[in-house]
């Protein structure tokens, strides 16, 4: 369930734009998903056994900023009507992450074969909502210029730890001129159930990051000397404490690579 309800534009759901990037994800689509389907919001996916859903779902109220649920599956269902009415979760992501014991051994187009009757399936809210209402103010957004996924690093900043996840948050970067960086600040931090506003600003050694031109997921973007990077948290912080914990069987997004929901990014902010 979610604390959203899917706003229907139209009594034919094949007109959305979300359900039309839905379509060509299970037609085969493995790309990066930022800029596709604008005004829709995207989801992160963790995808765990029954057994281990409740203390992730602790995990996520402990740590809200880069893990804000915006939907989560019955158990064994793989559908979530709340975030779209034809949704599937085991064929509408463009890429996939099966991990074993903390270590990713697959990346298919689909998990129909991986799926099980214990799984319980958890959409984390993505910051690519909040960059709509940034280039819609006339920020640049460098990934989505260049066509490439957004850079995301894992830090020295702990999350709250819950059962047996624990470990480092991920944060996603883009850079801006400071005055730029004041603006995007103000704009998303109207948007906490996408992450909200930054963790950090400048100086990526202060929260452990050693190279920006190494992101640990997704894809190097430069900053200019004008230019400082700005760090929100990030909805892939699950799959570093995936990895930390070694857990026996775990499903994921690949970083970047999104489940398109029929929710509006407008219905995210906070007025």
């Amino acid at each position: 369930m979610t604390v959203f309800a899917a706003e229907q534009q139209s009594s034919d759901i094949a007109v959305l734009p979300s359900h039309q990037a839905r379509l060509e994800c299970r037609a085969g689509m493995a790309s990066t998903t930022a800029g596709i389907a604008n005004g829709y919001v995207q989801g992160n996916l963790a995808i765990l056994p029954e057994k281990l859903a409740g203390a992730f779902h602790r995990f996520c109220q402990l740590n809200p900023k880069p893990c804000p649920i915006i939907g989560m599956s019955d158990v064994g269902n793989p559908r979530i009507p709340a975030l779209g009415v034809d949704l599937d979760i085991r064929t509408d992501v463009p890429r996939y992450r099966v991990w074993r014991d903390g270590e990713v051994v697959e990346e298919p187009t689909d998990i129909l074969a991986h799926w099980r009757d214990d799984l319980v399936a958890f959409v984390l809210g993505c910051s690519f909502s909040f960059e709509e209402a940034l280039m819609a103010e006339g920020l640049p957004i460098r990934h989505i210029d260049r066509r490439v996924r957004v850079p995301m690093y894992r830090t020295t900043i702990a999350c709250s730890p819950a059962g047996p996840f624990a470990g480092p948050m991920v944060v996603s970067m883009r850079p801006f001129k400071p005055k730029d960086a004041i603006r995007a600040v103000q704009i998303t931090t109207r948007f906490p159930n996408v992450h909200g506003a930054p963790v950090h600003l400048g100086h990526p050694h202060a929260i452990g990051i050693a190279d920006l031109a190494k992101p640990d997921y997704g894809d190097p973007v430069p900053v200019e000397a004008d230019e400082i990077p700005v760090f929100w948290a990030c909805g892939v912080t699950p799959q570093a404490v995936i990895a930390a914990a070694k857990l026996p069987f775990a499903i994921t997004h690949a970083p970047g690579l999104m489940l398109v929901t029929d929710l509006l990014n407008r219905q995210l902010a906070v007025l």
